[in-house]
């Protein structure tokens, strides 16, 4: 949802089934470790989508991504061998 504008924890709490101060909570952790970055405007405040951290771990998750592809592939490849044995 932050990916595709900002938003304020109610405007966020309202789309999930789930108590407000369990979003906040969420939307605290995520703040702490830098996924997130938070803006007071007025009274209420906003949170934003921190791109340059999510890049910095989609770069690290990548060659994981890549690793379980190929596996897969490959066992793709195995099943489609042991179908037509059968």
């Amino acid at each position: 949802m932050l990916a595709m504008q900002s938003m304020t924890a109610g405007a966020i709490a309202s789309s999930f089934d789930t108590a407000r101060p369990t979003v906040s909570k969420h939307l605290q952790i995520l703040t702490e470790c830098e996924l997130l970055e938070q803006e007071q405007k007025g009274r209420e405040m906003i949170y934003h989508l921190n791109a340059k951290k999510m890049k910095e771990i989609a770069d690290f998750i990548e060659p994981f991504r890549k690793m379980w592809d190929d596996r897969f592939n490959k066992l793709e490849k195995l099943m489609k061998k042991y179908r037509k044995k059968n």
